[in-house]
């Protein structure tokens, strides 16, 4: 199934891309719901072939799983591509089997910026539940994202 967002960010595609590339931004799209926590430092800035393990954390206290984070960028045409190729590895949504998370921004012709989001995502008979939940976090993520390009 798939989760998506698509919206026009107020903000150049540079300073989009700097958000999405950013872990500390990352860490701010979920915060307080879910913190992120690494055994070493996350880099300040997402580059192609970074691998980092996170926990996750709901409110900061209940632990809920780890994450692998795979980083691959490309750009198709206009767009900047930012991969997530990692997966779920340890609790909840480990049951996920399959996870592409991919984010793109490109120039709008009056210089904001487009702003895509998808999430392809299976887990067998539990994919409905696991949507559901993916689904209300990328609505917060849309909010939290918004804000922060708004900001750049």
């Amino acid at each position: 199934m798939r989760v998506q967002l698509r919206f026009t960010a107020p903000c150049s595609p540079a300073a989009a891309w700097d958000a999405i590339t950013s872990p500390a931004a990352l860490a701010r799209t979920y915060a307080p719901f879910l913190t992120l926590h690494t055994e070493d430092a996350l880099p300040d800035r997402w580059s192609p072939g970074d691998e980092v393990v996170v926990g996750l954390r709901l409110l900061g206290l209940v632990p809920v799983g780890r994450q692998l984070i795979a980083i691959r960028t490309r750009q198709r045409g206009g767009a900047r591509i930012l991969e997530d190729a990692g997966r779920p590895l340890a609790g909840p949504l480990a049951v996920v089997t399959s996870w592409r998370h991919r984010m793109a921004v490109s120039a709008l012709p009056d210089g904001t910026t487009l702003y895509r989001d998808r999430l392809d995502v299976s887990a067998g008979v539990l994919t409905p539940l696991v949507w559901l939940a993916l689904w209300g976090t990328w609505q917060l993520r849309a909010a939290r994202l918004r804000r922060t390009m708004r900001r750049s």
